[in-house]
């Protein structure tokens, strides 16, 4: 995407011999000048879009092409389905790279940080842009690691569909669930493409049945393979009843043909694709009533003479329903069926005019924009991805953020191409952009053109809102859905090499958070080496020369796993120098009380000629609901004028107790407080009544029986037969509840529940018990309560580090 910030390098070659010679060409001239040269990665890319050859199109349909005409979409599927060699031949076959890249080579375009070429695997997504046969295509390759699933999160937020990658071999795999339910949220239509037909043990059958029974989704199948696994060299097109065979002796897989099956060459793969066809009409029909009437009108007596665009546009309006899935099939390794996908993407998924999206009746016009990623350059400071939704966007002009209620200016507008950024003029809606100049947005906010603009949308979705008989508030009316970011898992103390350098990795946490939303940072000034959410030991104190006491204030690391923090640490070290040291990863455990307590408590401090006195009656018990934050409740004895004047400073001392329970230190979950008596003197302040509410809620917390809490993860391994009883009796030993064995193939998968303070290092174990034959997948599920002697061994270790 953007040179440190995925804005690819590109050779830029002059085009002052090109011949123009109008008006229009020479903008483009001007506007492909402003590209900043960057140094080449050593890879070969084609002429900016609008130049292929001699063919030099309008600026307009260039920068911005009819909405219609307009893709945003996805690649997203479980880790290692292939998402980034089928991103990466989409790129060469539409024209702007002239050499494929390989993942195990660690050349590929959109995997281009050292940690990604290092693993192989995708971290951060990344967008290009490019066009395919008259269409443009906004294409964001996204991670499969359930360690950064925020990234699919916030990427799917903007995209109008999705491409899902399966393995053949495979099916629907662990993270392949977790991406769906994403796409499902956010009602995106989406095509399947059954990857690695010619891996050993590919199976289109199995694959296509998978999708129907784990993702209860009903599979269209618009191809079939010719041969899987090591004679897979073709697909045919069941809607024309074409086959598309590759040449055997093409390196790079552009050079292949379609031909008509015809009854005398193929008899039994005609004879099974009129099965295949005749099955997809009448399930389409099933689906569409606009072409269920046209099939029983006129092609009752014979599927065969239905013209094949007849069926493609019900298939499109199947799919933007989205009660239905288009399923392909081939192999982005060996060069097959590449080309076909991307005329799917065109014809099935839709373009932003085809999307239904309620809030754009508001603006009627104006600009509505979401910043769905934010990423930081040495040279030019942040870099803002939006979507821009209605309205235009222009460089130099000052935009509205309604989240953070503040007015900034963009300095310039960029348009990513591939490896290339071209600085532009102005961007239309259904587009995506990426922005210069912006130093407060962040992820999920919402950007309109001005403050009035804002109230004038809010003004109609008022009225809207009356005329259905909504209730919602001003900023649930105008603030578009942001993105939903899960709670950390994992924390670990992180310390600059020295004091001095404090302010470089505060500085370099902060740019990396507003990165990446779900790497939280925490300061916590009360502790140790070891300290994690109040597991306290001796703060480390000193003198300096000058004979002043100081002390050290921890920064604490929450991520969402171990792969997390260890490609944060190393970004660290490699973007911004700083060799910094990790304490141990510890577990985020959380607590509850098992019964319902009273306090009371007093306080009466007299501070200079004034007295300060509040007393407080609370009461805190167990709620059977799941809730992350304390439910507050009010007695009826409580005075509403005096609750009105002190309700902020009630709840904010409840908060601050909940944050840090009396086992752990950790938060505090599913408790109901209750305020039964408030009794406050004339004159005191709002800090002393946050203090007493504070205090009598941790009295109240220590007489009642309290229970810790673990994070459960879900887990699913794959193994062979020959290696599934010792990875069993692992699992036993890790506290692992198996929930079944299923048969995938030739292997065995396992699917359970384990704590995750169990599960730590378990990829190491896994590798050396299955000679590393194995894989896994993990997934938060939830949290449940750690049995009486789990919880006591727990506790002892923790008194053992104080």
């Amino acid at each position: 995407m953007l040179s440190s910030s995925r804005i690819f390098a590109v050779n830029h070659k002059k085009i002052s011999s090109l011949n123009i010679n109008n008006v229009c060409c020479s903008k483009i001239r001007a506007s492909l000048k402003r590209l900043k040269p960057h140094v080449p990665l050593g890879r070969n890319y084609s002429s900016l879009p609008g130049l292929i050859g001699n063919d030099i199109k309008s600026l307009r349909s260039v920068l911005s092409p009819p909405a219609a005409k307009i893709r945003n979409i996805g690649i997203m599927a479980h880790i290692d389905a292939g998402k980034t060699t089928t991103t990466e031949r989409i790129l060469y076959y539409s024209g702007y790279t002239r050499s494929l890249g390989d993942v195990d080579d660690g050349d590929t375009v959109t995997d281009f940080m050292a940690q990604e070429r290092e693993r192989g695997i995708t971290i951060q997504s990344a967008a290009v842009t490019f066009d395919w046969k008259g269409y443009r295509l906004n294409l964001i390759d996204t991670p499969g690691h359930v360690d950064f699933t925020v990234e699919v999160e916030r990427c799917l937020r903007v995209l109008d569909g999705a491409v899902a990658v399966f393995d053949a071999s495979a099916g629907v795999e662990a993270q392949t669930l977790t991406v769906w339910r994403q796409a499902d949220k956010h009602k995106i239509p989406r095509i399947c493409f059954l990857n690695k037909m010619d891996k050993t043990g590919a199976s289109f059958n199995y694959a296509v049945e998978s999708i129907r029974e784990k993702l209860n989704a009903k599979p269209l199948v618009l191809q079939l393979p010719i041969g899987e696994a090591k004679t897979f060299k073709g697909v045919v097109d069941v809607v024309s009843k074409e086959k598309l065979l590759w040449n055997a002796n093409s390196d790079d897989g552009k050079d292949f043909e379609r031909k008509p099956l015809l009854e005398m060459s193929d008899p039994e793969l005609l004879k099974k694709t009129t099965e295949a066809r005749n099955a997809l009409i009448e399930q389409v029909a099933d689906l569409d009533d606009e072409f269920a009437d046209l099939v029983l009108g006129e092609f009752s007596e014979n599927f065969d003479l239905l013209p094949p665009e007849k069926l493609q546009t019900a298939i499109h309006r199947v799919t933007l329903a989205q009660t239905a899935v288009p399923v392909l099939c081939g192999s982005a390794l060996r060069n097959k069926g590449v080309q076909p996908l991307l005329d799917a993407i065109t014809m099935y998924l839709p373009s932003p005019e085809e999307r239904d999206y309620e809030f754009l009746q508001w603006y009627k016009g104006d600009l509505c924009a979401l910043a769905f990623k934010v990423l930081h350059d040495k040279q030019r400071g942040p870099l803002v991805f939006m979507r821009i939704y209605s309205g235009m966007l222009k460089p130099q002009l000052a935009v509205h953020n309604i989240n953070g209620n503040c007015t900034e200016r963009i300095s310039r507008l960029l348009l990513p191409f591939a490896d290339q950024h071209i600085e532009i003029p102005s961007l239309t809606a259904g587009n995506i952009a990426l922005t210069v100049g912006l130093k407060h947005t962040a992820t999920g906010d919402t950007i309109v053109s001005s403050k009035s603009s804002a109230l004038a949308a809010a003004r109609r979705a008022e009225r809207e809102g009356e005329k259905k008989h909504r209730r919602n508030s001003e900023a649930e009316r105008l603030l578009l859905a942001g993105v939903e970011i899960p709670e950390p898992v994992f924390f670990c103390t992180i310390e600059p090499p020295s004091m001095a350098k404090q302010p470089d990795l505060d500085h370099a946490l902060k740019c990396l958070h507003r990165e990446d939303p779900s790497l939280k940072v925490r300061l916590d000034p009360d502790t140790g080496q070891f300290s994690v959410k109040g597991y306290i030991l001796e703060p480390a104190k000193g003198k300096d020369t000058k004979g002043k006491v100081w002390e050290i204030i921890n920064t604490v690391l929450c991520g969402m796993g171990e792969l997390h923090i260890e490609i944060i640490h190393d970004r660290i070290k490699r973007e911004y120098g700083l060799e910094t040291y990790l304490g141990p990863l510890q577990v985020a455990y959380r607590e509850t009380i098992l019964n319902s307590v009273r306090a009371t408590d007093t306080l009466d401090r007299t501070l200079g000629d004034k007295r300060h006195l509040v007393t407080v009656e609370l009461e805190a018990k167990p709620i059977e609901t799941a809730s992350v934050r304390p439910v507050i409740e009010y007695a009826d004895s409580v005075s509403e004028d005096l609750l009105k004047a002190s309700q902020e400073a009630i709840e904010n001392g409840i908060h601050s107790v909940c944050l840090q329970g009396p086992l752990l230190g950790s938060p505090i979950q599913d408790v109901a407080i209750t305020l039964h008596s408030l009794m406050i003197h004339p004159g005191t302040s709002t800090t002393m009544i946050s203090a007493c509410v504070s205090r009598c809620l941790q009295k109240a917390l220590k007489k009642a029986d309290k229970q810790v809490l673990e994070p459960l993860m879900g887990l699913e391994v794959t193994v062979t037969k020959d290696y599934l009883s010792p990875v069993l009796a692992d699992l036993a030993q890790r506290r692992g509840n198996i929930q079944e064995i299923q048969t995938r193939q030739n292997n065995k998968v396992v699917i359970g529940f384990v704590p995750l303070a169990e599960i730590m290092g378990y990829s190491t174990v896994l590798r050396t018990l299955t000679s590393g034959s194995a894989t896994f997948a993990l997934e938060l599920a939830n949290y449940q309560a750690m049995n009486p002697q789990d919880q006591s061994t727990l506790l002892s270790q923790r008194r053992g580090f104080t």
